[in-house]
């Protein structure tokens, strides 16, 4: 027993107490990164589970999500609302950079004015265009003149620089920022357009449907525990080399066979 715990004394020198530490701390990291995949893909699933619940409910009035200055609510996210109003065509927006089946594009965002003056940021789909001059209030299919009553899903405000409006388009919308360019009382959020009533002569593409894929956060958090693993066993068989034929360093090796071929 003493022999074979002397065999083992190696892993008690400076340099395999450094190694052992290093890999301690890889695979801590590998197993943290993996943890923060896993959680990652419960979130996801959370989110599904709320669109997928919201998506397909009967509407309900705007008023009762959502409200001037409050950000949407996680478990409000997709929800159907309905809102009646007139468009306000002159102060339309453009979301630029939105490709579709690598076709160049843009949203059109054209305020709702409700019964009370709020004004609901809505998305009224997608259209064609690689233009820069593309004006949303010329050139975009006109939405219903007079009074409407639409359904839309309801979408949190996007965040950072590319929600900045700047010559009537953005790169991502923000009621908060769109209040501040049209200098109205805007509800918290925005909606991306299902349906209009009455319906308009000419319509833009509809929203894309939610992904409700779950990502790749499951392979990714088996590959960094794999990771993990492989820094312990890649440990244990480095130890057990070690102790079985020593240092690489200090390894005696072979004499090259003598040459049999006679010198000339």
């Amino acid at each position: 027993m003493r022999g074979w715990l002397s065999s083992w004394r190696f892993l008690f020198s400076r340099r395999w107490i450094l190694f052992f530490l290093t890999v301690i701390v890889l695979a801590y990291g590998t197993w943290w990164l993996g943890e923060w995949q896993f959680g990652r893909l419960h979130d996801r699933r959370e989110s599904n589970a709320i669109i997928e619940a919201n998506e397909h409910q009967d509407p309900v009035p705007v008023a009762d999500v959502l409200a001037p200055g409050d950000p949407v609510a996680k478990t409000e996210e997709y929800t159907v609302v309905e809102a009646t109003g007139t468009y306000d065509v002159a102060d339309s927006l453009l979301v630029r950079y939105r490709t579709r089946d690598g076709e160049p594009g843009a949203d059109v965002v054209v305020p709702l004015v409700t019964g009370d003056g709020t004004v609901l940021v809505v998305d009224r789909g997608w259209v064609k265009t690689d233009d820069p001059r593309f004006d949303p209030a010329q050139d975009a299919p006109a939405p219903p003149e007079g009074e409407v009553t639409i359904t839309a899903w309801v979408r949190a405000d996007g965040e950072g620089d590319s929600t900045n409006v700047s010559d009537g388009g953005m790169r991502a919308i923000s009621s908060t920022a769109v209040g501040k360019a049209i200098d109205k009382t805007v509800y918290g959020g925005f909606v991306e357009l299902l349906s209009e009533d009455p319906a308009p002569a000419d319509t833009l593409e509809p929203p894309e449907a939610p992904d409700l894929g779950e990502g790749p956060h499951f392979f990714y958090g088996l590959q960094w525990w794999f990771f993990g693993v492989l820094a312990l066993g890649g440990f244990s068989y480095l130890a057990y080399d070690e102790r079985k034929h020593g240092p690489r360093g200090e390894r005696h090796r072979p004499a090259p066979a003598p040459d049999d071929a006679p010198v000339a």
